[in-house]
């Protein structure tokens, strides 16, 4: 505590009263605190006030630059700790951790950085200046935020999955350091702009990830026991069963962060060999970009599909494998057509994003309420437009055909990789070809892929088998810096669509009618390859990323070479 800080100085005659009061004085005046107040009045100097510290706490006075901090700082994940505390970890020897520290009397820090990281921990002291100069350097400037960094608490959270036989009790002593971490964990979360935090027991540690941008990155491994009373904690928010470990629960709650920013979060939990496996699924309603401007959309595919989307009746099919971006397009498209003579019904599993003026059904299988039971309760509601989130089976899909048949836009995805494969999974549905050359209006195919961070991105070589399939006045690729910077996650900053869109052809005038498994084509030849090669050339992303993406081993192949 900082007020002890002054009581050592005092007792050993470094200080006398009237100095004191004045820190005090200063402290409050300029919020800058007590330790940093010693220095500024002139009392002393930086290194002159942790020579004194030194020797009055018995503890190694030692210089930053001794160290290669920076890495072990990254390896350790503990932004959050470090810059609320103002400590720094040194260096590591085994199972000891030597912390670099200015004020000896917060102990508080060092308790927390034991009791996360499992390891035993030796305070060395810094001068002040150094130690925040250092942070800076390994982060950048620190975090602003208007987001709130008191301890969370149970009454500050909304079950919307009422499960009464669990009550969220008030946070006890031994429960406080959990609530803090839990806090900055998520504040760190949504800043990093993850979309799921992974909490993983393992034997000997816990492993913690982000997914950013689509990739897994490692966060903090704190040890085994921390993580059951983490999981025990967030099940006690989401108002699951905490005596339950051997089944999987799923709940959900809210959490107002500030007056401005509420983020809602979706909890998974399964029995895995070592304890319970959570992941915690953050759903930022309000920073999601609705507009087909932000998807990635090139202005003919833009207007193809509004052109598709202002029509009466059809049915538009979104496909791509599981974490393509396909909500995102649904939820562009309602909110593209959510309009007040329109009456819009969704059925999802689960509704991720409320949109006013809306009519969001959540599916239960579990009382038999499924995405074709509600297709036909749809109908008895006189719908203008319906999303289904999924057609998952013969019966959706039958009735989502008919739907589109009879004066309705009826919107969906299929888990298929290409246009292609989409005719050919309807077919296997059942579907008559007869039915899609008069149903289906617009199929399109879709994958997200980052985008390279524009603050430390660099310079590249193009590949030779690209050459031929680039503009030609393209010398330049840009790829990633590995390390990143403060602002990115390895060299990415955010993602962006490729697009396919697969249009039905106009009608021929011969006497043989067109076979409908024939009738579609891409809009202007744009294909997710011809998309991907769009943003090399644009410096959008790298030739890595679009490979772990889309592939190009069939432009290698063409090109002459060996994939």
């Amino acid at each position: 505590m900082t007020h002890a800080l002054l009581s050592a100085l005092t007792h050993a005659s470094l200080l006398t009263t009237t100095e004191r009061q004045q820190v005090n004085l200063a402290a409050e005046q300029n919020g800058t605190g007590v330790h940093a107040s010693l220095i500024d009045t002139g009392l002393f100097t930086d290194r002159e006030l942790a020579r004194h510290l030194a020797h009055l706490f018995s503890l190694p006075l030692t210089d930053v630059h001794q160290y290669d901090y920076q890495s072990l700082c990254l390896q350790l994940a503990l932004r959050p700790l470090i810059e609320r505390h103002r400590v720094l970890p040194l260096s590591q020897d085994q199972d000891v951790l030597y912390l670099g520290i200015a004020d000896p009397t917060e102990t508080q820090c060092i308790d927390e950085c034991r009791f996360i990281t499992g390891l035993s921990v030796r305070p060395l002291l810094l001068p002040l200046q150094q130690l925040e100069h250092a942070i800076q350097r390994v982060y950048g400037q620190q975090i602003t935020s208007t987001l709130t960094t008191a301890p969370v608490r149970s009454d500050e959270f909304v079950s919307q999955d009422a499960l009464p036989e669990v009550t969220a009790e008030p946070d006890t002593q031994e429960d406080a350091p959990v609530s803090r971490y839990l806090n900055q964990l998520l504040l760190d979360a949504i800043r990093r702009k993850a979309s799921d935090i992974h909490i993983e027991p393992f034997e000997q540690n816990c492993h913690i990830r982000f997914r950013c941008d689509g990739l897994l990155l490692r966060y903090a491994s704190p040890p085994p026991e921390f993580a059951v009373r983490l999981v025990a904690r967030l099940k006690i928010l989401a108002r699951l069963n905490i005596a339950e470990r051997r089944l999987p629960q799923d709940g959900r709650f809210r959490l107002p962060l500030s007056q401005d920013l509420t983020v809602d979060m979706r909890l998974s939990t399964i029995p895995a060999q070592w304890g319970e496996k959570a992941v915690l699924r953050l759903l930022d309603h309000q920073h999601v970009p609705l507009s087909f401007e932000h998807l990635g959309l090139t202005a003919a595919q833009q207007h193809a599909l509004q052109e598709v989307l202002d029509k009466p009746q059809g049915l538009v099919l979104v496909t791509g494998p599981t974490g393509s971006g396909k909500t995102q397009s649904l939820y562009a498209g309602l909110n593209y057509l959510n309009q007040e003579h329109r009456n819009l019904c969704t059925a999802e599993d689960p509704v991720e994003i409320q949109l006013t003026g809306v009519n969001q059904l959540q599916i239960n299988p579990a009382i038999g309420l499924d995405f074709s039971s509600a297709l036909r309760s749809f109908l008895r509601q006189d719908p203008d437009v319906m999303m289904i989130g999924e057609i998952r089976d013969q019966e959706t899909a039958t009735m989502a055909i008919r739907a589109a048949q009879t004066g309705h836009l009826v919107l969906s995805t299929l888990h298929t990789n290409s246009a292609a494969d989409t005719l050919n999974r309807l077919r296997h549905l059942g579907v008559t070809s007869y039915d899609l050359g008069t149903s289906l209006s617009l199929i399109i195919a879709q994958r997200l892929v980052r985008c390279l961070c524009p603050h430390c991105k660099q310079a590249g070589q193009v590949p030779p088998f690209l050459q031929p399939h680039l503009p030609a006045d393209t010398a330049t690729l840009f790829v990633s810096r590995p390390q990143g910077c403060e602002r990115c996650n390895q060299g990415y900053l955010g993602r962006t669509g490729l697009f396919e869109l697969c249009l039905p052809e106009k009608q021929r005038t011969d006497t043989a009618p067109p076979t409908p498994l024939m009738r579609y084509q891409c809009v202007a030849q744009h294909t997710l390859t011809a998309a991907g090669l769009r943003l090399l050339s644009e410096g959008t992303t790298s030739v890595s990323e679009l490979q772990r993406v889309i592939g190009l081993d069939d432009l290698q192949t063409s090109s002459g070479e060996v994939a």
